[in-house]
């Protein structure tokens, strides 16, 4: 990729968004913290089938974007373990098209990425910045490495963004999963993985962080995350006590909660180059927590009662 590539503001009075996966968790978030900047075209799955991959480059080069956000992604990690094709079709084969058709009409492409792209196995006092090596161990963790290797391969203009444990107030996710439980029966004991460490990352904040990218110029690979990190029991725990719902969780280990697919122990990602570029926007996980019950829990007690 030639200098003018890697760093080149997005210019010009409200310039396309291609916004893929926009009715989504982070999707939705991200229409509308790049609206105002932007004229943003969603496509979802009905707009756009990334299982058929020759179908995605024609869809750029009809939209003719400055930008490309691909949020999409086949993310149930334990079916992507008997659905290997389709996985790859959609988390690797598509970001290459996407990548292949940005570089023909000269727009940025910002990939979404994850955590699982790391083995997880460092002691859990040491985190993932960009450069370490990657070993995933799931299906859904190879085929999201393969795109954003074919991202980065392509040629074209590309942010990479890892995140992981993201939640928000659309779409479905481990917290509204465990209100639901807690609201359901607060006297059954649940049972929660307390073994496997991560960041917990509000996706309203993840946009925010996206749009800085975006208008900044940088290009590359970048994590972004939610500062700090914590267990998926401590998450569960610290959650429910802000939304004030009785409830009896039990801690429990990896190897008495079995999946079909690996789940990395420390999924712990470090903001280095943000902090590095004067970029960082991401909050302590505990702050952006408290600040997402605070505006959404009435809503969040009504969607989970409703279910």
């Amino acid at each position: 990729m030639d200098q003018e590539n890697k760093n080149r503001k997005i210019n010009g009075p409200n310039p396309c968004l291609m916004l893929i996966g926009s009715r989504g968790q982070l999707g939705s978030d991200c229409r509308e913290i790049f609206s105002p900047s932007f004229t943003v075209k969603g496509f979802n799955s009905s707009d756009l089938d990334l299982t058929r991959p020759d179908a995605v480059g024609a869809a750029v080069l009809a939209c003719q974007p400055q930008v490309i956000i691909n949020c999409a992604a086949h993310t149930r990690v334990d079916d992507c373990e008997t659905e290997s094709e389709k996985a790859y079709l959609i988390n690797a084969e598509s970001p290459a098209r996407l990548a292949a058709a940005a570089k023909q009409c000269g727009a940025l492409l910002v990939q979404v990425s994850t955590d699982y792209v790391f083995a997880g196995d460092r002691v859990i006092t040491q985190g993932y910045v960009e450069g370490d090596a990657v070993a995933p161990v799931s299906i859904y963790g190879r085929s999201k490495l393969a795109g954003e290797e074919a991202v980065a391969k392509s040629g074209c203009a590309y942010l990479a963004v890892r995140t992981a444990w993201l939640y928000g107030i659309n779409g479905h996710n481990f917290l509204k999963t465990m209100l639901r439980l807690a609201l359901a029966d607060s006297s059954i004991e649940r049972k929660v993985v307390a073994d496997q460490f991560g960041c917990l990352t509000w996706s309203r904040t993840l946009a925010q962080q996206l749009l800085s990218l975006v208008e900044s110029g940088k290009r590359g690979l970048y994590h972004g995350v939610g500062e700090g990190s914590a267990s998926w029991f401590q998450v569960a725990a610290r959650f429910l006590e802000l939304m004030e719902v009785e409830h009896c969780l039990v801690p429990c280990t990896t190897a008495e909660y079995p999946t079909p697919a690996r789940r990395p122990a420390n999924s712990i990602l470090l903001n280095r180059r943000l902090k590095d570029d004067g970029l960082l926007l991401m909050r302590p996980w505990q702050e952006d927590l408290e600040l997402f019950v605070s505006l959404y829990r009435d809503r969040l007690l009504q969607e989970a009662s409703m279910m």
